[in-house]
């Protein structure tokens, strides 16, 4: 962008040390580097609008180019099914039918069964509100005989022998 030489850099380096001062020299390089920032920032920002100004025309004409080619091949379409359209009606019926299916074919169209309904739901399902009470622990009834409960063989090993 700018052509400038490593000579002329000592040079305006000298001139900054001479008229600021060693002593102001890093705050007016600070100041400088912010100022410089700041007009990147505003060139990128500036660029970055074009860009997107010049993609959206650029699509925008691509737009209107691709309605065109699909209004001429609409167009195209449309006359070539209607120069068709007597031609296809008279050589297909209605509707096809497989010559070898046919005497095999439902005559009417098959109707799924209502599903059955589903049963009440067990009253062990009640709200807790309308359940009785029931006694805690085993019930006579539900103890298992000697034959239903598996022998023991011996003991067990676990591995911490």
């Amino acid at each position: 962008m700018f052509d400038i030489a490593p000579s002329e850099l000592l040079l305006v380096v000298i001139v900054a040390i001479v008229v600021i001062g060693p002593k102001d020299l890093p705050l007016a390089l600070r100041t400088a580097g912010r100022w410089i920032g700041k007009m990147r920032r505003v060139s990128n920002h500036f660029r970055s609008g074009i860009e997107t100004m010049i993609r959206e025309a650029e699509l925008a004409e691509m737009e209107k180019k691709w309605q065109e080619q699909n209004a001429q091949i609409m167009a195209q379409s449309a006359a070539a099914s209607a120069a068709e359209a007597p031609h296809a009606v008279a050589e297909q019926p209605a509707h096809p039918v497989d010559p070898v299916l046919a005497p095999h074919a439902p005559t009417e169209p098959a109707i799924a069964p209502a599903p059955a309904p589903l049963p009440p739901p067990p009253e062990q399902l009640l709200p807790v509100e309308q359940r009785g009470a029931r006694p805690r622990g085993p019930q006579p009834d539900s103890v298992k005989s000697d034959a239903e409960t598996p022998a023991s063989t011996g003991p067990v090993n676990t591995g911490h022998e």
